[in-house]
């Protein structure tokens, strides 16, 4: 052995014994990161996109699987500000498929929703010009009824966005390296070692989730990266959960980006929540050379509470080399303009709900499959004290229900007024119904279960129509309905103006495509640059996708 093998085999065993208790296997042990390679144009300058079957290894036997130009997942789409893009997606799958650019800025004929579909062994072309900032941007289907388990099968990528002056700070740029991509999403499989996904009663209520956790395709991957500031892109890419991000020993996050681009400035956090399909660029400190693991830290969010995601779970290890590093935390990042006056500007409400008859059955289907652990360490306190009930309290009234005014999905909260969501004398006449053929429930039309302003999504029938280059707010509600809503808005970036009624963290105060509602109402400043014309138009919807699959969408179109 050579004697700088030596040193850098002795460093690796040494720093080894610092990892916390999960990650004190030899760094070789753990698989490396896989990186998703930027796909480059062909020589006709078109970008060939491939949706394909594919198969994983994660058990013992292969599990099918879906991907672009692989087996899983897909490669990095990357262009600069002002670039004319084009791009063949082509469809090798047994149905039906469609791409959407996540967080682009493109007309509507060019976004990729659920109109522009690809039957299986056809083509789809979309030309575009990149106008907007520097951002972490994604692709994946959006086909109507199907999103969901598309996704869960694997089809998914990023799409980055550059422009000069992102590329003229001293940020890590060194991709694959210093510059990380990370695309995280739960699976589940089932006894033979298949994707184990239905769109069934619990999944339109509460979303599809997993127990099976990936970074890149990959459980809890190694990296090794150089000793310097590593710049972090983080997808959450679940179907449905909510992931809370932390270093394993502490160290902090510095937030330098969101969905629609970079922050004005650094913001530093010790944990980080990333909504379903939101995009943070974190950057955090690796120059002491220790290694150091990402983690998710506890869930709580309703039926997802389950092992492993009820404790701390590893989903990469960091293993600083000897290369040192090239980019450093810049003290200023973007010019970020302030929020116009927006009292005056035309305003619209979407309001979100859930059909209570889907609400009592998914309910009563989470507690039949998995009990009060699905459960478990959430909180109480949603709201105020005296609005809230405990678990404690909750397993009394089951032989009183009559007296809940309703059940929380989101921490439990029984509240008051005219809250009707998911109760729990709802919960035993289906219980009742369901096990002898009695109760008053009426018939269930699963993909009409979610809804905005009481309608659930009409392919062909736009709800409204917005003037191009005119600033708008807009009301999210999600009053009435405890449920997690991650908001997606097609064609345009966003500012929030709050969210649930509070006042938008900093880090939450730049470019976004994604609004949390839960129980509240958010509000947003939008505007729309480019058409949608009814054939094509936009959409907004939840991006918890099994809400978004049974009806909790609208479509719109942008005119002159």
């Amino acid at each position: 052995m050579q004697r700088r093998d030596f040193l850098k085999l002795s460093t690796a065993l040494g720093a080894a014994s610092a990892l916390p208790w999960w990650g004190r296997a030899f760094a070789a042990e753990r698989p490396a990161l896989p990186i998703p390679a930027v796909l480059e144009p062909d020589e006709s300058g078109v970008i060939q996109l491939i949706a394909q079957p594919g198969q994983m290894h994660w058990r013992r036997q292969p599990t099918h699987s879906w991907g672009y130009n692989g087996n899983l997942l897909g490669p990095t789409l990357r262009a600069r500000q002002g670039q004319a893009v084009r791009i063949c997606v082509s469809n090798r799958l047994a149905e039906t498929s469609t791409v959407h650019w996540h967080g682009l800025e493109v007309p509507g004929t060019a976004d990729g929703g659920p109109q522009a579909s690809i039957p299986p062994g056809k083509q789809w072309r979309a030309a575009f010009r990149i106008e907007q900032p520097a951002a972490t941007c994604w692709y994946h289907p959006h086909t109507h009824g199907q999103t969901g388990h598309q996704v869960a099968m694997g089809l998914a990528g990023l799409f980055i966005l550059d422009d000069e002056e992102s590329l003229r700070l001293p940020l890590p740029q060194r991709w694959g390296l210093d510059d990380i991509p990370l695309v995280l999403q739960d699976k589940r499989l089932d006894g033979q070692d298949q994707l184990d996904y239905q769109l069934d009663v619990l999944s339109a209520a509460v979303g599809w989730f997993g127990d099976l956790m990936l970074t890149n395709g990959v459980e809890y991957p190694s990296h090794a990266a150089p000793r310097g500031w590593l710049r972090l892109r983080l997808l959450n890419g679940c179907n449905a959960r909510s992931l809370t991000l932390a270093a394993s020993d502490g160290r902090a996050l510095y937030v330098i980006g969101s969905d629609g681009g970079l922050l004005a400035e650094p913001v530093v956090l010790s944990e980080l929540a990333l909504l379903p399909g939101e995009r943070f660029e974190v950057m955090v400190d690796a120059r002491n050379g220790k290694p150091f693991d990402l983690i998710s830290l506890p869930v709580r969010q309703m039926g997802m509470t389950l092992a492993p995601f009820d404790a701390a779970l590893p989903v990469l290890r960091i293993q600083p080399s000897l290369i040192e590093g090239k980019g450093r935390l810049p003290d200023t990042l973007a010019r970020l303009s302030a929020l116009p006056e927006w009292q005056g500007l035309p305003s619209r409400t979407l309001t979100l709900s859930m059909d209570p008859e889907l609400d009592r059955q998914g309910m009563q289907a989470l507690m039949s499959r998995y009990g009060h652990a699905a459960m478990a360490g959430m909180s109480m306190d949603h709201g105020s004290a005296e609005a809230g009930m405990t678990m404690g309290a909750m397993k009394g009234a089951q032989g009183d229900a009559g007296g809940m005014a309703g059940m929380d999905h989101g921490d439990m909260v029984m509240p008051a007024g005219e809250m009707q969501h998911g109760t729990m004398a709802g919960m035993q006449g289906t219980m009742a119904g369901m096990q002898g053929g009695k109760g008053s429930a009426k018939p269930l039309d699963l993909h009409s279960g979610n809804r905005i302003n009481g309608q659930p999504f009409a392919m062909n029938d736009p709800q409204f129509a917005v003037k191009l280059g005119q600033t708008e707010r807009w009301i999210i509600s999600g009053e009435g309905d405890m449920m997690l809503h991650p908001f997606h808005i097609h064609g345009t970036r966003f500012r929030i103006l709050s969210e649930n009624g509070q006042p938008v963290a900093p880090h939450r105060a730049g470019w976004k495509d994604i609004v949390n509602v839960e129980g509240g109402r958010s509000e947003v400043l939008v505007r729309f640059d480019h058409p949608a014309p009814r054939e094509r138009a936009y959409m907004a919807h939840c991006h918890l996708l099994e809400h978004e699959d049974t009806g909790m969408m609208v479509s719109f179109t942008v005119e002159a």
